[in-house]
């Protein structure tokens, strides 16, 4: 008989495999799970040259899938930016940048990862950033991705002025003269990237190396990037050639509101094929349907609830949703939808309707990430659609960007449906639980321990809970992790349990999250990452 190459005993080997959920431990060969049983059951295969790891009764997972997160761009832009995330007030800001920019002699100065929440019209405009950078441009991004501010500098450098016209689906924010503040929403921040130094491949293949050894160090060995163009795609190539690679990736491919169907499909069949690798493959078209609520770009079926009033409109129209997703999945391309707004997310399941009508059902597996407004009628959708409802759970508490902005801006009763995820899973919906890294941590035991509580964790203080009759179980967190992730991936065959066959992507962990409380569950450290067997982390 062959032996195994590695064996894990005395471990508490929690397979995700409803025939064998439970397990002390398991043999692995040529990168995949080859048994599974008790201690003396799989050390007895051992042979002279197989590995032993002794867990010590350690709990042993999958390793974890995020679903939904930004690998590249994150990865790059952690590399390249300072990191305004503990910024609380203008001063800070204003600090954190100043000394950053002293720190180097590069031609822009960048920043990242600012609480949209606190930084708004009220508070952020060039004139605070010209205090801190004077110099030379300077461009900040929102830790959400759809807010930015530039200071004169940049304005300058880049020819934006009171006569550039808004972007599409973008807009300069502008004093009361029509003058920009500096202050960028949505595709606005494009319009500037497009007039700022480049970041190179090699730039952008060290986010990558960046962005994955964050990610083995928090458990997680699969990933959606959620939102990539022909450059990242020729990236991730590369590294997949090097065997570089420490994640399976897969990606989901932008598609433009301004691009035709016909275009549009043509040029994501030419990513598709071209990158269907062992370790990275493209499946997926990407659609931003809207924005955020915290500036205005979210849309909803009824106007603002506030004194201000209004709405957005839809990033796509109605027409154009339904003509590409029955030609995407026409074409067997997963649909991938970005949607905030409840009218963004009834958008995208009409859209998901029409090709499910004209094409027949097939186990696509569509999602609509993020789900943060959804009208109660359209929660029973998603299970009669076979969609999978991809969520950021680390989002659903009291903190400044909910209650503060987002509650009053949607009024009361849009906000009882708020993050409705246990709505969702009740109405028998496949949840796949995600970071949005770089919008927030991508530690899935700080996710999970919100989706359990739905609240900050307690160092953070004493807050109410939100909503309570949405919080989410253990084990329906672990599942939004492992097997459901998996299959919303559509590759639950070679990863997501760990069932012989599969492959060897396990975790383990320095505490049984099972036993602790739930308010500790978000301190747990990982301490082991395989991937295929292969070491990929150890603490």
């Amino acid at each position: 008989m062959i032996s195994p190459e590695t064996i894990v005993l005395n471990g508490d080997i929690r397979t995700m495999d409803p025939h064998c959920p439970r397990v002390q431990a398991l043999a692995i060969r040529a990168g995949r799970i080859m048994a599974l049983g008790t201690t003396e059951e799989i050390a007895a295969l051992a042979g002279p040259a197989t590995k032993v790891i002794r867990a010590g009764g350690r709990l042993i997972l999958p390793g974890f899938h995020d679903t939904h997160l930004h690998v590249q761009d994150g990865g790059q832009h952690f590399a390249e930016s300072a990191d305004l995330s503990a910024a609380r007030r203008p001063e800070e800001l204003q600090a954190i940048l100043r000394d950053f920019a002293a720190s180097h002699t590069r031609d822009w100065v960048y920043g990242g990862f600012y609480y949209s929440g606190v930084f708004g019209a009220h508070n952020l405009d060039r004139h605070l950033l010209d205090a801190a950078v004077p110099d030379r441009p300077c461009m900040i991004l929102a830790s959400d991705g759809h807010n930015g501010c530039i200071n004169s500098v940049a304005i300058a450098r880049t020819g934006l002025s009171a006569a550039t016209p808004d972007p599409e689906n973008g807009h300069f924010v502008r004093d009361a003269g029509g003058v920009p503040t500096g202050l960028l929403y949505e595709r606005a921040t494009n319009w500037v990237d497009a007039r700022k130094p480049k970041p190179t491949d090699d730039d952008f293949a060290a986010g990558v190396r960046f962005a994955q050894a964050h990610a083995n160090a928090h458990g997680i060995t699969g990933v959606l990037d959620a939102s990539v163009h022909e450059q990242h795609a020729r990236v991730y190539r590369r590294l997949a050639t090097e065997d570089a690679l420490t994640v399976r990736v897969l990606a989901t491919a932008r598609v433009d509101p301004s691009e035709t169907t016909a275009a549009a499909l043509a040029r994501l069949e030419a990513m598709r094929r071209e990158c269907q690798m062992p370790m990275f493959r493209i499946h997926s078209a990407k659609f931003f349907l809207d924005g955020v609520i915290e500036n205005r770009t979210a849309a909803m079926i009824e106007p603002y609830s506030d004194a201000t009033g209004g709405n957005a409109p839809l990033m796509f129209s109605p027409n154009q949703i339904n003509d590409m997703f029955v030609a995407f999945d026409a074409a067997r391309f997963q649909i991938h939808v970005h949607a905030i707004g409840d009218m963004a997310v009834r958008a995208a399941l009409d859209g998901m309707a029409a090709a499910r009508a004209e094409n027949a059902p097939w186990p696509s597996w569509h999602q609509i990430a993020h789900v943060q407004c959804i009208d109660p009628a359209d929660i029973p959708r998603f299970a009669d659609l076979g969609v999978v409802a991809n969520i950021q759970p680390l989002w659903a508490r009291l903190d400044a960007s909910v209650g503060d902005i987002a509650l009053p801006m949607v009024g009361a009763t849009r906000g009882r449906w708020m993050y409705a995820f246990r709505s969702l899973r009740d109405a028998g919906a496949l949840l796949a639980l995600s970071s949005d890294w770089t919008v927030s941590t991508l530690d899935p035991f700080e996710i999970i321990e919100t989706a359990m509580t739905r609240q900050p964790p307690k160092k953070e203080g004493n807050h109410p809970v939100f909503l309570p009759e949405e919080r989410l179980t253990l084990a329906e967190c672990i599942e939004g992790y492992t097997i459901n992730a998996a299959t919303a991936g559509w590759r639950q065959a070679e990863t997501g349990s760990l069932s012989p066959g599969k492959w060897a992507d396990l975790i383990m962990l320095d505490r049984d999250i099972y036993g602790c409380s739930v308010y500790e569950i978000g301190d747990t450290r990982v301490l082991l990452t395989l991937l295929a067997g292969r070491e990929v982390y150890s603490a």
